[in-house]
């Protein structure tokens, strides 16, 4: 049985490249060539890699960092063209976030939420407010985990009526507390996960400057410390009306796409493992008595740990941008999909349509999840043997070099691998549908039927 995925030697169909030239374009895209991305983003990565040693050693957080990012349009890039975004495919801007990645991994964790309400609110005229906020530069963190509960879905904050009911104009208050609020200390809004009605699940858009919002900096993991992924409290917050949405009508690829970035991130944190290790050894003067070369940098032995350490970060690059791959052609049915439904409602394409993308969905998740199985693996490795080339002096503190395993280690414990391995497993053998195991986690049905009746997907 065969994953069949697009050819990696060719990219997804994506709109040709377009300069944001337009008056309404993000005032950081103007003149931008995304055939130039890479390199125009370049020197702002740089200036975040050194600031990023400092806020390590220091214990603070990137807000200089975060705010020349929003300067430069980096969360208007996936925003269509038409709308005064860039319109980048999902590989161009996954190969941005390995960049972002290896010069601090905290980064494109702190972009996440934010880069999948984008993905969210890329049509619809319901949604035209929020693509005139992003192009403007506002920022969106994200609150919707909670502790306790037998589900992600299981929720004690609410959204409710405004005193007694709404007085007509569809006003509401928010009430409730998460736990992991990841990017929301930077934002300028936060999509908070709430529960409107027993069977009612909204994704509610406040702005962090409201009364009764306070968003705490209590995240204490080993790694990912500068992602202010902190407590976010919710105290009789006023809603206005058109400042929510159902949950189920996000975007249908946003689980593998909150993954990737993870991977992504992981991607990152590889490569900037290698960087430091050649780094360090090119510095290095010292030999140990059984060395084969007076020199470190010449030792035979040093130059394979380079080369592993290398060939780890490249694999779990080429992992990700191969299911970024795949995600673009679930995008371009899905656009196509939901062209006749401008209102940002149920798409309108038809039964067998709506199941093309469906299939590609779960051919695009399993190759996701492939890629978590070879990033995570990979990325605790090469954070690891690095010191296997470099001496005692290298586990001093002052070097840093131990946020590699402690970052990777706390990225890879979201979404553990374990249930991917099986989850993969259980599709090339069975044909189980990876999506259906999804949401029946969440505790809500199926967006389509399993794949019980398909045995060769």
């Amino acid at each position: 049985m065969t994953t069949t995925l697009p050819d990696p030697s060719t990219p997804a169909a994506t709109p040709a490249a377009t300069p944001a030239t337009t008056p309404a374009a993000a005032p950081g895209l103007r003149g931008l060539d995304r055939r130039d991305l890479r390199a125009r983003f370049a020197p702002l990565f740089a200036r975040v890699a050194a600031a990023g040693l400092r806020h390590e050693a220091e214990r603070t957080q990137p807000f200089e960092e975060v705010r020349l990012l929003k300067e430069a349009g980096f969360g208007a890039l996936r925003v269509p063209v038409e709308a005064g975004g860039l319109g980048v495919s999902l590989e161009e801007l996954f190969a941005l976030l390995l960049d972002l990645g290896a010069a601090d991994s905290n980064l494109p964790q702190i972009w996440r939420n934010h880069l999948a309400f984008v993905e969210d609110t890329r049509h619809g005229e319901r949604h035209a407010r929020w693509r005139r906020e992003l192009v403007g530069g506002a920022f969106f963190g994200g609150a919707w985990s909670e502790i306790g509960g037998d589900t992600m879905l299981d929720l004690v904050t609410t959204l409710t009526p405004a005193g007694d009911g709404d007085g007509g104009d569809g006003s509401q208050v928010l009430n409730g507390r998460k736990y992991y609020s990841t990017g929301s200390i930077f934002s300028d809004w936060v999509s908070v996960l709430a529960k409107a009605g027993p069977e009612e699940i909204l994704l509610v858009l406040v702005r962090t400057d409201s009364p009764g919002v306070r968003l705490a900096e209590d995240w204490t993991g080993v790694g990912q410390r500068q992602t202010g992924s902190g407590s976010a409290f919710f105290e009789n917050v006023a809603v206005p009306a058109g400042q929510s949405y159902p949950f189920a009508d996000r975007a249908p690829y946003q689980e593998a796409f909150y993954q990737l970035v993870h991977l992504a991130t992981l991607g990152g944190i590889a490569r900037a493992a290698h960087r430091d290790l050649v780094d360090q050894l090119r510095r290095r003067t010292r030999a140990y008595p059984h060395a084969l070369a007076a020199v470190p940098a010449q030792d035979p032995q040093h130059q394979e740990v380079v080369g592993r350490v290398g060939a780890l970060a490249s694999s779990i690059e080429a992992s990700v941008l191969w299911a970024a791959r795949a995600l673009d052609t679930v995008v371009d049915a899905f656009d196509a999909l939901t062209a006749d439904a401008p209102d940002g409602g149920a798409p309108d394409g038809g039964a067998e349509r709506r199941r093309q993308v469906d299939e590609l969905l779960r051919r695009a998740t399993i190759a996701v999840y492939e890629a978590q199985l070879t990033a995570t693996d990979a990325a605790l490795e090469a954070a690891t043997i690095l010191y296997d080339a470099l001496g005692s002096s290298a586990l001093a503190t002052s070097t840093l070099l131990d946020r590699h395993w402690r970052n990777a280690r706390t990225v890879s414990s979201h979404n553990p691998r374990v249930y991917k391995a099986r989850i993969v497993g259980d599709w090339h053998l069975n044909g189980t549908d990876p999506i259906a195991a999804f949401l029946g986690a969440l505790g809500t049905p199926a967006a389509a039927s399993p794949n019980s009746d398909r045995k060769e997907p």
